[in-house]
């Protein structure tokens, strides 16, 4: 009798544990700064999942950079993947990147995604696609290109890739310079080491600050940029903060502004891989310097400021993963000053692709790994 109901207990608690994935993982319990904290396992078995967002309804919309667009629910249960999504270059750092909601997401169903799109002759290019998500949820509709980086490249590197809608309902799109084409960062004729603002139908505002100048892409917003993977708006100013790596040291973050040359590859922190100098030294008229700068590299990703009410001693700091660096770092900041850096999670070892702040006030991770997970951050303490 008692060996019968210890294998309908461990049954039930299988079952238990089965529906609430949360609860079949270990979790870590870490001490900073501002907060003691509690690190879960929301969901895993994701194959290098790359961006994160939110539904209305606290779903999540993942990328795997292999070419998978999945719902996770709530609960951490990972849905099959989604049909409608375009076919990517899954090679080198390639392959389904960023997703992002239409501001107007309630009314048209709208979803953003990046990736590294297949062109003729070997090349490829950063592409921006949207469609309409259905209404049971499992696949995108009329899924078009509304924008394309041009010109397209053989290489699998540096690719770019965060989107970041603003208030006015325009599109920032990071894109990389490509690695091998580092120097076209300087040339406003191409879409290389550029971020652009687009409609969201792919449209050029007629504001922005190339349009109607000659040789001149007219998508572009800031040009010197080496390969942009975190993006996030600021909360008060609106101003889109972009955080970028940099070569052996000099990552970056940089306030984007209309029309300014961030100076890559002619200025910057950082040597190349072979520790050969590159461009000129840090500074030249008429080239920004950045606001915060790592040497030696984090291989910074994600970015996201924290405006919740979970983590009181966190409000207003800046986030973003680190992929060589692995872990969560947070800047305090004072207008656009950074005043302080903490380094978080060194201890759990992972490559954190993305952050971002949930509709629950709580942060949640994305690790870049074959078995990647989402990690979620609660205060210690809290259910």
């Amino acid at each position: 009798m008692r060996s019968a109901a210890f294998a309908l207990a461990a049954a039930l608690v299988a079952a238990i544990v089965g529906a609430h994935p949360v609860l079949a993982q270990a979790l870590l319990r870490a001490r900073t700064e501002k907060a003691d904290i509690v690190v879960e396992t929301l969901a895993r078995g994701l194959e290098h999942p790359w961006g994160l967002a939110f539904l209305p309804d606290g779903r999540m919309l993942v990328t795997e950079r292999p070419g998978r667009l999945r719902i996770v629910t709530a609960s951490g249960q990972v849905l099959p993947a989604l049909s409608g999504v375009p076919r990517v270059a899954a090679r080198g750092q390639g392959g389904l990147l960023d997703v992002a909601l239409d501001p107007r997401f309630a009314e048209n169903r709208l979803v953003y995604l990046t990736y590294a799109e297949p062109r003729s002759n070997g090349l490829s290019g950063t592409t921006v696609a949207r469609g309409h998500l259905n209404s049971a949820a499992t696949g995108l509709e009329g899924t078009t290109v509304i924008f394309r980086q041009e010109p397209g490249h053989t290489g699998g590197n540096h690719f770019g890739s965060r989107l970041a809608f603003t208030p006015d309902g325009t599109l920032f799109v990071t894109l990389g310079d490509r690695f091998t084409l580092r120097d076209k960062a300087q040339d406003l004729t191409t879409h290389l080491g550029k971020i652009v603002r687009v409609r969201p139908d792919g449209s050029v505002p007629p504001d922005n600050p190339f349009v109607g100048r000659e040789g001149a892409r007219p998508e572009i917003w800031s040009y010197g940029h080496r390969n942009v993977q975190g993006a996030a708006l600021h909360p008060s100013s609106g101003e889109l903060w972009a955080i970028e790596h940099g070569p052996r040291g000099g990552d970056e973050v940089n306030i984007a502004r209309r029309s300014l040359n961030y100076g890559w590859p002619v200025i910057t922190y950082g040597i190349d891989y072979s520790g050969a100098k590159i461009g000129i030294g840090t500074a030249k008229e008429g080239m920004e310097q950045p606001i915060f700068y790592w040497d030696p590299s984090i291989a910074p990703s994600g970015a996201a400021f924290y405006t919740a009410d979970r983590f009181p001693g966190w409000r207003g700091s800046l986030f973003t993963g680190a992929l060589a660096g692995q872990m969560l770092v947070r800047l305090e900041l004072a207008g656009n000053r950074v005043t302080h850096e903490e380094r978080m999670l060194e201890e759990l070892g992972e490559r954190i692709r993305d952050v971002r702040q949930g509709p629950d006030g709580l942060l949640y991770l994305l690790t870049d790994a074959d078995d990647g997970r989402i990690l979620r951050l609660r205060p210690a303490g809290a259910s």
